[in-house]
């Protein structure tokens, strides 16, 4: 069997239809992923005429939560570095990629090979100086490498912070808007601010004491960090704009 089934999920996706998928899946032994087209199956049965009631009424809106609460029991398992929690909470944020795949399949809008081709494609072109002749030699020079793709890919972005989603939890949103705060020069990488604090040991106890402090004066720390992000995402962008001004006068005057 292969991911690229196109049996459909109507009247006749029966038991014993889906009993011949899975043995399917679990015989081709020379398959490269016999246990990914199981898990596809299987899935597919969940949500076919007489499967699972509930796994048939979900859509992309209503899986978001539980995305979002599987990959930080990855990053919880990552953490601690324990090998079998890994797996299940890997294939946990797996069974959300092919669950939402088959909801779109479903709908005639995509397949999960459809995303698994983008992915590629988009590796690849990522990559030319492993796949094309383009030299990068460092982890720097990839990332710069990355950057002018990115601006040849998405030439509808005119800001460094165009593409950064803003429902990312406040500590992570800020370390991104820094990043580009920095990148535009906006910001000075190399100065350590107002707390120059030098190890996760001292930070952990900082940041645990400062959300304490607003809890206990009745304050939203989530909050106050996301206001004062908009405000430095604004001045971010009229730095870009300043910018993009000084280059037209310098160039006008060359």
């Amino acid at each position: 069997m292969s991911s690229t089934s196109t049996i459909g999920r109507g009247p006749e996706f029966t038991e014993q239809v889906w009993q011949v998928r899975v043995w399917q899946a679990v015989s081709m032994t020379d398959a490269p992923h016999p246990k990914l087209d199981e898990l596809i199956a299987v899935l597919e049965r969940l949500r076919a005429p007489g499967g699972c009631a509930w796994d048939r009424d979900q859509t992309h809106e209503s899986l978001v939560q539980y995305l979002i609460e599987e990959t930080y029991e990855l990053v919880d398992a990552i953490e601690t570095g324990d090998r079998d929690e890994m797996i299940e909470e890997l294939g946990d944020v797996l069974y959300q990629v092919v669950f939402h795949s088959d909801i779109a399949a479903e709908a005639g809008q995509f397949t999960l090979e459809d995303v698994a081709e983008h992915m590629t494609q988009k590796m690849i072109g990522r990559h030319p100086h492993v796949f094309g002749d383009t030299t990068a030699e460092t982890a720097d020079d990839v990332v710069a490498v990355w950057d002018d793709l990115k601006k040849t890919e998405k030439p509808h972005r005119t800001s460094v912070l165009d593409g950064i989603p803003q429902r990312m939890p406040a500590l992570a949103l800020a370390d991104k808007i820094l990043g580009r705060a920095h990148k535009v020069g906006l910001l000075d990488a190399t100065i350590p601010g107002a707390l120059n604090v030098t190890d996760e040991d001292e930070l952990g106890p900082l940041l645990l004491a400062i959300v304490a402090s607003a809890k206990a004066n009745g304050l939203d720390s989530e909050r106050a960090l996301r206001t004062t992000l908009r405000g430095l995402q604004d001045e971010i962008r009229e730095h870009e704009v300043q910018q993009a001004g000084d280059a037209g006068v310098i160039g006008s005057s060359a």
